[in-house]
């Protein structure tokens, strides 16, 4: 394949995860329950999938964002009670972050109210479809991640 075709084909994949994470993004926000933002959403599940607590440092780079974007997170998701943050009692300086009882409660609820619209997607474009396509995408992520991303 000519480079050129390589590069309209790079620029045409790109083009549309963009916007189609963008488009994702605005449909998710409008349905999760008033109050949560899709990174508070984000980082309660990763909590309830995980099972366990994590530092914010994990958190950042799990979400390949700033501390300070971590921190400022946690920070929201502590006041609404749906996290607990914790020090390290064998290193005071760091801290380890668990989802409570309200914050397991909160993102079930948006869980209910995001699968409805996603399982739509899903259906418009066919199961088998999007599994394939998952399999692509999950190949992507991967290989963007071993390129420091």
């Amino acid at each position: 394949m000519s480079s050129e075709k390589a590069d309209d084909i790079a620029v045409a994949l790109f083009s549309e995860l963009f916007m189609a994470d963008q488009l994702a993004r605005n449909r998710i926000s409008k349905v999760l329950p008033k109050g949560m933002e899709l990174s508070h959403f984000s980082v309660l599940n990763h909590l309830a999938r995980v099972g366990d607590e994590r530092t914010p440092a994990q958190l950042a780079r799990s979400f390949h964002v700033t501390r300070g974007a971590m921190t400022n997170t946690l920070t929201k998701l502590e006041w609404a009670g749906h996290v607990h943050i914790r020090p390290d009692w064998e290193d005071a300086r760091q801290k380890f972050v668990a989802i409570s009882p309200s914050g397991r409660a909160a993102r079930d609820s948006a869980v209910a109210s995001v699968v409805p619209l996603i399982a739509e997607v899903v259906q418009s474009i066919g199961h088998d479809r999007v599994r394939a396509l998952l399999s692509v995408l999950r190949e992507l992520r991967i290989s963007l991640e071993g390129d420091g991303g």
